[in-house]
């Protein structure tokens, strides 16, 4: 049995199906409910590539001590979770969610931001995979034994609120807002009750879909021409709560972006009644 490792953070349907048996291979579903439609329903039974595990980062992987949603937890909760679901040092991670490329990004995130580097996101997720006719399963496997997942916190990766000020204000950054152009503007209603509408201050509009074609990422080349007047730049990435920011975040280094950030409260946070934060419509 070989062991692989992953060396671009994007895998197809493809490559995952001819490397199911590695050994170190280890395929967490990160599904999660899109907020906002997306143009791709949720499976109405439970469907999963056979050998998942469940990732879920809306309700157990998390910051439990803040009631902003889903924030990225300390590096010791990240351990023991990861080592309990039997996750190893030197395992090759795949994440996928169920509507394409939507809550897998943020997974990727995670691992990335805790020095874990062999992980990649399936390209086109669970639909994908049912469309190239691989095989799916009704049920989740379970961790075989306890794994020895160590994190190796790397600072900046995910930033706050006091971060984004600073990159507001300066011009080594650009701060990308993945949310629809109509949120953006504040003429649509924030999904989520008590936020304002608009945006921050200097941000720029990329919604996250543009980065997909039928939920299937764009070619490198596509988002190399997309993120090309950010060459220079250092780019922060904000959404509603931090999901669909990381999507912009695998966009952009799939075009050779280095140096990228995701705001992880985002527009939760930052667009709070209370939060005294500057807005702009």
């Amino acid at each position: 049995m070989s062991h692989i490792t992953l060396t671009n953070s994007l895998i197809s349907p493809q490559f995952l199906a001819e490397n199911l048996a590695a050994e170190n291979l280890i395929i967490l579903d990160a599904s999660m409910k899109p907020v906002t439609n997306i143009g791709v329903s949720e499976p109405t039974t439970p469907t999963y590539i056979p050998g998942s595990l469940r990732f879920d980062y809306d309700n157990e992987i998390k910051d439990h001590n803040t009631s902003l949603p889903h924030m990225m937890p300390t590096p010791e909760f990240f351990t023991e979770e990861m080592q309990k679901m039997g996750i190893h040092k030197d395992s090759a991670i795949v994440v996928y969610d169920n509507v394409g490329v939507y809550a897998s990004p943020r997974a990727w995130w995670m691992f990335r931001a805790m020095g874990h580097a062999n992980v990649a996101v399936l390209d086109g997720g669970l639909p994908a995979w049912m469309n190239a006719g691989y095989e799916t399963i009704a049920t989740l496997a379970t961790p075989k034994s306890r794994g020895d997942f160590a994190s190796h916190p790397r600072p900046g990766l995910f930033v706050d609120s006091h971060t984004v000020t600073h990159a507001l204000n300066d011009s080594a950054f650009s701060v990308m807002d993945a949310r629809s152009a109509g949120r953006f503007a504040g003429q649509e209603k924030e999904p989520r009750a008590g936020l304002r509408g608009g945006h921050m201050p200097g941000a720029v509009n990329l919604p996250f879909g543009e980065t997909q074609t039928n939920g299937v990422m764009k070619s490198p080349a596509l988002l190399r021409e997309m993120f090309a007047q950010y060459q220079n730049k250092k780019l922060i990435f904000s959404c509603g709560t931090g999901v669909t920011a990381c999507i912009l975040a695998l966009a952009a280094e799939q075009a050779g972006h280095k140096d990228l950030a995701v705001y992880d409260g985002s527009w939760t946070e930052w667009g709070a009644a209370d939060s005294g934060n500057p807005v702009v419509r």
